[in-house]
């Protein structure tokens, strides 16, 4: 056996006909009788031919191929993403590349050289690099889930600034009066963080934050959020944390039995995602669940349309509307870490 790859001329070998009529089969161009049609389809089975998808991007023609982008499939939210923006694309005939950017700018440039130059047909980032200005030169179908790069590129996500005076709530319900905040970024373009500190005001509450940097690797990130957490509550008392992704909240849980400290009542947790395998692994911890099946079909259903031509994105020029944001509301799911 061979040890390279069938090409269109063995097949067209094999069938007895000329490697434009196996072009013709497969394209279904033109017409061609059944015997063709049957002999080529034998000779690709006999010889496990695969159609060169990049050849076929070269000739304008679709790969039938999306890809997506996200930090790492290992982080649950981002794993139950992947396969729901996978079964979204199938049930349309497409398949998928993931590239996991590791929460790297380098490694997403990168990524997304690889794509553009591969010719998908469309590309879905729900990486958290910002500042990357190689996205400013795509025109390619773009969408990105909860990530904000450009006025013109749509945006799927769940409703986070609702979600989070929703877990504020929940925590000024359960009683607690010192509140923190546990995330990755604290900024104008985190949302959680708006609502915790809207809803802790209107509560008369101070809102204080900590942060621990998305991308810190692993080994080092739990002595992080520990020496964080300890930080704070030297400064002042703290009985409600709002953590915004459950496996921080799973740190924040961990981080107070190691202190003694028992929750719900020394102190309340709250995370965020409610993801089915965080609820399996943690199904005490209280969370707001994103409504990741919703987010990842309107992603899909986006990108679809401006791939099939049904609408085209903007790019950045003057007096471009602004795309769409759509946004999903997320669920309280209480847990015994809430004493409501």
């Amino acid at each position: 056996m061979s040890s390279r790859e069938p090409t269109l001329a063995d097949v067209a070998q094999l069938a007895g006909v000329s490697p434009t009529t196996v072009s013709r089969v497969l394209n279904n161009r033109g017409y061609l009788s059944d015997k063709t049609k049957r002999s080529v389809a034998d000779a690709i089975e006999a010889l496990g031919y695969r159609p060169n998808s990049l050849a076929r991007a070269l000739h304008g023609k679709s790969t039938q191929t999306v890809g997506l982008i996200v930090p790492a499939v290992s982080l649950p939210f981002f794993g139950e993403l992947g396969v729901e923006v996978e079964n979204a694309l199938a049930d349309a005939g497409y398949r998928i590349l993931i590239c996991n950017s590791m929460g790297r700018a380098d490694r997403e440039r990168e990524y997304l050289s690889l794509l553009v130059g591969n010719r998908v047909d469309g590309i879905i980032s729900g990486a958290h690099n910002e500042g990357l200005g190689e996205y400013d030169t795509i025109r390619m179908p773009l969408v990105t889930i909860d990530r904000e790069l450009s006025p013109s590129i749509p945006n799927v996500r769940c409703a986070n600034r609702e979600a989070g005076a929703m877990a504020t709530r929940a925590l000024l319900d359960a009683g607690c009066r010192h509140l923190l905040l546990l995330t990755s970024r604290s900024g104008p373009r985190n949302l959680r963080e708006a609502g915790f500190r809207a809803e802790a005001e209107r509560a008369g509450c101070q809102a204080r934050v900590i942060t621990v940097p998305f991308d810190t690797p692993t080994p080092r990130r739990f002595a992080m959020v520990q020496s964080r957490l300890d930080e704070a509550r030297a400064v002042a008392p703290i009985d409600g944390i709002f953590a915004t992704d459950d496996l921080a909240g799973a740190e924040v849980l961990e981080w107070a039995r190691t202190r003694d400290l028992s929750v719900p009542g020394d102190l309340s947790v709250i995370g965020f995602d409610g993801t089915e395998t965080m609820r399996r692994a943690l199904p005490h911890l209280a969370t707001i669940r994103q409504p990741i099946e919703q987010i990842a079909r309107a992603a899909v259903d986006i990108l679809l349309e401006q791939m099939e031509g049904a609408a085209r994105r903007a790019v950045d020029e003057a007096g471009a509307p602004p795309a769409p944001t759509l946004e999903f509301p997320g669920t309280l799911i209480p847990g015994r870490s809430l004493n409501l």
